[in-house]
């Protein structure tokens, strides 16, 4: 780990011991759904993407020539979205008439060019907007669905030449009803300065979501097979015993840095899979959460 990333890690850790997100204002949300399987981590060449948690299934479909949303950008989008819904409990969210105002709550700095964030922000609100949203969920007595977008329509009406320039009219998101739905009747609550001091790794976005939601109703002792995990978070892995080696090194290192500020979290190698104990939940549990 880079010597800059542990002094953020570090610094970060010690600002949610001196004060809990919501006094922090750093108080967020993610969607169930998109907690107990996730988005691509990479580029991918196909435009259908499939993962399992378990009885859950998440299937992602774009049209080709968009593609499926990856990475980083996807998640803290999807973040700040569910966030947004919650805390406003309106399908129509403002994104605002400033291109950086809206990055700055992403952590995200204006740079242009081809590979520059902006570019990046562009392309990934593209096809996590224009992304269709299947889960599924089995066991041997029934099955239930859900098929849905994230948006309904958007507007945009910034200027990527000009970041901080203020259009005439806000740029909007308008979430399809039953995404909206989804997130805001399902929503993990999150601390968002953790989000932001990992954004750099997917895999660290995912773990930590994960993570939170799962301390939140573990009881007892339990592993769970690095097979399973892999299903759940090792898109880009073989689906081999190599691969499978190579996913457990990775999300391993992944780990490291969630628990440098999920500090409760009781999560180790076991025999033959990770090994979770009972932890403390990472968000103090209120009332109303969004008071």
């Amino acid at each position: 780990m880079e010597h800059k990333n542990l002094n953020i890690l570090i610094e970060t850790a010690l600002a949610i011991e001196a004060q809990e997100a919501r006094e922090a204002g750093a108080l967020g949300f993610m969607g169930r759904a998109l907690v107990q399987a996730t988005m691509p981590h990479k580029k991918m060449t196909k435009n259908e993407f499939i993962r399992k948690n378990g009885g859950f299934k998440l299937i992602m479909l774009a049209p080709s020539d968009i593609g499926l949303p990856y990475g980083s950008i996807p998640r803290l989008l999807t973040a700040w979205i569910t966030t947004e819904a919650v805390r406003t409990k309106e399908r129509k969210l403002i994104l605002g008439n400033s291109l950086s105002h809206f990055m700055s709550q992403l952590e995200l700095t204006p740079t242009g060019g081809r590979w520059g964030n902006i570019t990046r922000l562009k392309t990934q609100m593209c096809r996590l907007f224009s992304s269709f949203i299947s889960c599924v969920y089995e066991n041997p007595q029934h099955q239930d669905g859900l098929n849905m977008q994230v948006a309904e329509e958007y507007h945009l009406w910034w200027e990527p030449k000009k970041p901080e320039q203020s259009s005439l009219w806000e740029s909007t998101i308008t979430l399809n009803r039953k995404f909206f739905e989804e997130i805001t009747d399902n929503p993990v609550p999150l601390d968002m300065r953790v989000l932001k001091a990992i954004k750099r790794s997917p895999m660290a976005l995912d773990i930590y979501c994960w993570l939170t939601y799962r301390m939140s109703y573990l009881r007892q002792k339990t592993e769970i097979p690095w097979l399973a995990l892999q299903a759940q978070f090792g898109a880009e892995y073989a689906s081999n015993p190599q691969g499978t080696r190579d996913f457990k090194r990775a999300f391993l290192r992944e780990l490291k840095k969630v628990q440098l500020l999920y500090s409760c979290a009781n999560a180790e190698s076991g025999n033959t899979g990770l090994l979770l104990k009972p932890s403390k939940t990472h968000i103090h549990k209120y009332k109303n959460l969004v008071e």
